[in-house]
């Protein structure tokens, strides 16, 4: 493997993802802290309504928010690299006012929906009226521009900034809360504080960077990028991929909410955290791989040899993961949770599957958006949400919170097995024609 590491794309996807893994490492134990004081503030029910609140609006924002930042990468970050702006800022405009508009859509949305399928996940009563008050987030919550923007401009040590700050607020304050026996709303509030200062800060730490480099003048929302050949379909494709990824999990809790007890809910999301955990790695290297991948030529055979090493890095590093979790994890969840959440073990052992089947296909999605095929990761999440929806129900009523986990597990596989066929026709399609 030595001689992997004379490549230099190989280098910079390390050096960008370890940033991230260092980031998102003390950013995972801050928010399992957070977890076990609020868990051991307001008990597992509570526990699962604050989850319930919490997941509600992340699937809202996953559903209706573009991942714009991809759009900055795609058609902004190989122009910048060679010394030219206006497309860089054509796309982050465009991108803004993607975010913009999806934001606010979103939100509204969100909330009138809100009282009409609020029981189907478990949120009754007051406790609609804050989760009304926490989809207000919406408009700031996810938006991609700012990780667009600073990821083209090589700037992870900033994303990575960013990403410890408010996960240790929120430790911190739920630290305080529970010693000092606040109720339940007061959670909400911490959830809700630390979520809107996370996404501000973002946002201001991407604009200081573009002033610093002299790009902001020229920036300019608009839904009209006419110099982006083609940017439209791409922003479809991939917001509509994205946006099935990332209302996945959310979702997950909210069906498991609605068809068992927010109880169940709550041991579910405990094991999904730490099942999620071992595949951080590849999520990290994802994030640094993409910016890399569209700068080479996909006909050669470097971005391939890149893919397959970034694969087995990432392999490696969540197998070792999943083997301490899988000889730990019993105690850690008492420890961290306390007795009444043991019952998230037998879940995690079930959900640890997905993270390994992700950290080996974790490149596939980049390779093919490089490709110039944004639909092919989309008809992938497709047939996993749809699968993981037919089977989730039937699962749940005859295996409890066991059986919506094996019906994620099931689902991520169809999905990663139809990644794989679509890459496998585009690399042949690739080969003959640089034949």
């Amino acid at each position: 493997m030595k001689h992997w590491f004379k490549d230099s794309s190989f280098r910079s996807v390390l050096k960008n993802s370890s940033l991230l893994t260092a980031s998102k490492a003390v950013a995972g134990v801050a928010g399992l802290a957070s977890l076990a004081f609020a868990g051991r503030g307001l008990g597992v029910a509570g526990l699962g309504v604050l989850i319930l609140l919490n997941s509600y609006a992340k699937a809202a924002s996953g559903f209706t928010k573009f991942q714009s930042w991809q759009l900055i990468i795609r058609y902004g970050g190989q122009i910048l690299s060679d010394g030219r702006a206006d497309e860089f800022k054509a796309s982050t405009g465009f991108a803004f006012a993607l975010d913009l508009l999806s934001g606010v859509v979103g939100m509204i949305l969100a909330i009138a929906l809100l009282p009409l399928v609020g029981h189907w996940f478990g949120i009754e009563g007051d406790n609609v009226s804050l989760a009304m008050l926490y989809c207000t987030l919406l408009p700031t919550m996810g938006a991609a521009t700012p990780i667009g923007v600073l990821r083209s401009l090589d700037r992870f040590d900033l994303i990575s900034w960013q990403g410890t700050t408010y996960p240790i607020a929120r430790a911190i304050l739920a630290g305080v809360a529970w010693a000092a026996g606040l109720p339940f709303p007061a959670f909400v509030a911490i959830w809700y504080v630390t979520d809107l200062g996370g996404d501000l800060y973002l946002w201001f730490l991407a604009w200081r960077e573009l002033r610093r480099r002299e790009l902001l003048p020229g920036i300019r929302p608009t839904l009209r990028p006419t110099i982006l050949p083609g940017a439209w379909r791409f922003a479809i494709h991939v917001n509509l991929t994205s946006s099935l990824s990332t209302a996945w999990g959310p979702m997950a809790q909210l069906v498991v909410g609605g068809l068992l007890n927010p109880s169940a809910a709550a041991l579910f999301r405990i094991a999904s955290s730490l099942a999620d955990s071992a595949q951080k790695p590849a999520d990290f290297l994802g994030k640094a791989f993409y910016p890399e991948i569209v700068r080479l030529d996909v006909a050669s055979k470097h971005p391939w040899r890149l893919m397959i090493r970034s694969a087995v890095l990432a392999g490696l590093a969540a197998s070792v993961l999943l083997l301490i979790l899988a000889l730990g994890g019993q105690p850690l969840v008492t420890l961290l949770f306390g007795k009444a959440f043991a019952g998230a073990y037998p879940i995690l052992l079930v959900l640890m599957i997905v993270p390994l089947i992700g950290a080996m296909s974790f490149p596939m999605p980049s390779m093919l958006y490089a490709l110039d095929r944004p639909d092919a990761p989309l008809k992938s999440r497709i047939v996993g949400t749809g699968l993981y929806f037919v089977l989730v129900a039937p699962l749940c009523w005859r295996f409890g919170v066991l059986g919506a986990a094996a019906a994620f597990v099931i689902a991520y596989a169809a999905m990663t097995l139809m990644l794989v066929l679509q890459l496998r026709s585009e690399y042949r399609r690739v080969r003959r024609r640089s034949a």
